[in-house]
């Protein structure tokens, strides 16, 4: 239930703010229908897993053995592999609003609050998978869980935006959904033995949409 709670959309943490370049794709004609939708989503979502996702992993795994410097250099990690500014807005806004609710939920939790302390200081980024990897372990939860969450957090955030900016409709979203959940266990089976080092963002479009996203004169997002 509350890996439930934590991948809902409701879940306060500014997603709704954010399309993950799916603005400039729909501008530019990338995305004109359904079908172009779910490629879309699809190749987001299998980015994430072999960036943000792998950082996600050993944060986790850092957490729960208490070594917050492993988390710490996980964080970086992720930090320094968004090259656009638009990206690293994205991941840190959310990545302290992820914090600062989670110190309310979890009053109790040392390793929580040592985490924020650190983000407000500026030792770390604070970044939002990494985030939410250190709630995980927090509360238990495998990090099988905070991989499968944090990958419905990119389609979902995706598909919400698509419903307000692209020709499609919820079924055909809930449909692209359900088909990119069934892909989360083989992208974390290509990704649970690597390491920081291995971590990658080579997804050029996306880069290219970001920059010209940020020079757009009308937009409804921040990315």
């Amino acid at each position: 239930m509350r890996a439930m709670q934590f991948a809902d959309s409701m879940l306060p943490v500014g997603a709704f703010s954010f399309s993950n370049g799916l603005e400039t794709a729909v501008a530019e004609g990338f995305i004109t229908d359904a079908r172009s939708l779910g490629e879309f989503v699809e190749v987001s979502v299998r980015q994430a897993a072999r960036c943000d996702g792998i950082a996600l992993l050993h944060a986790h795994r850092g957490a729960r053995a208490g070594d917050l410097d492993r988390v710490v250099a996980a964080d970086h990690a992720v930090w320094e592999r968004k090259i656009n500014e638009e990206a690293r807005t994205m991941t840190s806004r959310m990545g302290r609003k992820l914090a600062e609710l989670t110190t309310r939920v979890v009053p109790d939790s040392t390793l929580i609050q040592c985490w924020l302390e650190r983000l407000t200081s500026g030792q770390t980024p604070g970044t939002f998978p990494v985030g939410l990897a250190v709630v995980f372990a927090e509360l238990g939860s495998p990090e099988t869980d905070a991989f499968g969450v944090h990958q419905y957090g990119v389609a979902s955030t995706l598909l919400g935006a698509a419903l307000r900016i692209a020709r499609v409709d919820h079924v055909q979203t809930q449909e692209i959904l359900f088909a990119v959940n069934g892909t989360a266990e083989k992208d974390y089976d290509a990704i649970c033995g690597l390491g920081i080092d291995d971590m990658t963002s080579f997804v050029p479009m996306m880069d290219i949409f970001a920059s010209i996203h940020v020079r757009s004169h009308i937009r409804m997002f921040m990315n």
